[in-house]
């Protein structure tokens, strides 16, 4: 597995569960890869249905398997509700180069709790300190 940049579209979600009974719930989405959390704008107001279309960028290595999505409720006073989260396998991005926006199954205790969407691309890591000898960096590190 190669190490590089993944680059996240966060497009949006449908059909989620509502865990706000009297109101329009706010989500926002925690997006975890290896030890790296990345949180996107509050959706307020938007429901079971929000858009997001935000990028986020991870430095990913060989020891990232998956990309893990969790969607919240921002509550003000009280704890955020978990409306569910998506796991998605990074194998086919490394694989491709790219994944267009594609629907993920939102899951909470093992069951169905609506959609989202996602698109990866995978930038590989230059492997330039195998391609040229550190004295050829300019010069200035080698002393005559």
């Amino acid at each position: 597995m190669a190490q590089g940049t993944l680059e996240v579209l966060l497009v949006g979600a449908k059909a989620l569960e509502n865990t706000d009974y009297l109101c329009n719930m706010d989500p926002y989405a925690v997006l975890k890869c290896t030890s790296q959390e990345q949180k996107s704008t509050v959706a307020s107001g938007k429901g079971s249905d929000p858009e997001w279309n935000e990028t986020f960028v991870f430095t990913v290595s060989e020891n990232a398997t998956e990309l893990v999505i969790k969607l919240l409720d921002s509550d003000g006073g009280t704890d955020d509700d978990s409306v569910g989260e998506a796991t998605i396998p990074l194998d086919g991005v490394y694989t491709e180069g790219s994944i267009p926006p594609t629907v993920y199954n939102v899951v909470k205790d093992e069951e169905y709790r609506g959609e989202i969407k996602i698109g990866l691309t995978f930038t590989p890591e230059e492997a330039r300190d195998q391609d040229q000898p550190e004295e050829n960096y300019g010069g200035w590190n080698q002393s005559s």
